[in-house]
């Protein structure tokens, strides 16, 4: 599985994000560099999982001030500071769902669909998307969202548990249940 490499940092990478970090918890202006790296990812996570456009620039700027108005409590962990963001982007999706502002979907690509099923079965066809699309809905939230971070977003179990408060072993067994719900539901559905 190929894997995004904006969320695997070397260490000297890390590094120079940390110190970036740290000039913007002393002041607000250097937190301009990170705003723009992330805030496209932070926005596509978001906007794959709200039905509305307009919500999601929404749900992506609460992220940011949230992010800038709570930056003196972040920890550095060895992971990139888009983990923390992504944890915050969940945290406001579930909060703009509980608050009706916006209805969960799953918007997919058909390269990504066709990754999953080359998991489960050797060829894609459209009779096996659309099992697969009839499936992903059957999962509960937890894991359609597992399934989603490692499968569309190509993140690593590290980064997955970080993001969800998981230890990277946990967000390896959950994953992995996961896999075996969505694959049981692949074989029975017709």
């Amino acid at each position: 599985m190929a894997m995004n490499m904006m969320y695997f940092q070397d260490s000297l990478r890390l590094e120079e994000e940390h110190q970036i970090i740290e000039k913007a918890k002393l002041n607000p202006s250097h937190f301009a560099p990170l705003y723009k790296k992330y805030y496209e990812s932070i926005f596509r996570y978001i906007n794959k999982r709200v039905d509305e456009e307009e919500v999601a620039y929404d749900i992506t700027s609460c992220v940011f001030v949230k992010a800038l108005t709570n930056l003196c409590r972040y920890e550095f962990r060895g992971v990139p500071f888009s983990s923390w963001l992504f944890r915050i982007a969940k945290s406001e999706l579930y909060q703009s769902f509980r608050d009706k502002k916006a209805q969960r979907t799953v918007k997919l690509e058909t390269v990504q669909v066709a990754q999953i099923i080359e998991d489960f079965i050797e060829d894609y066809s459209e009779e096996n998307k659309a099992k697969l699309l009839k499936c992903l809905p059957m999962l509960k939230e937890n894991q359609l969202q597992l399934i989603e971070m490692r499968f569309f977003e190509k993140r690593s179990f590290k980064e997955i548990g970080e993001i969800i408060g998981l230890t990277e072993n946990n967000a390896k067994v959950k994953t992995f249940r996961a896999i075996v719900k969505l694959k049981e539901c692949f074989n029975k559905s017709k």
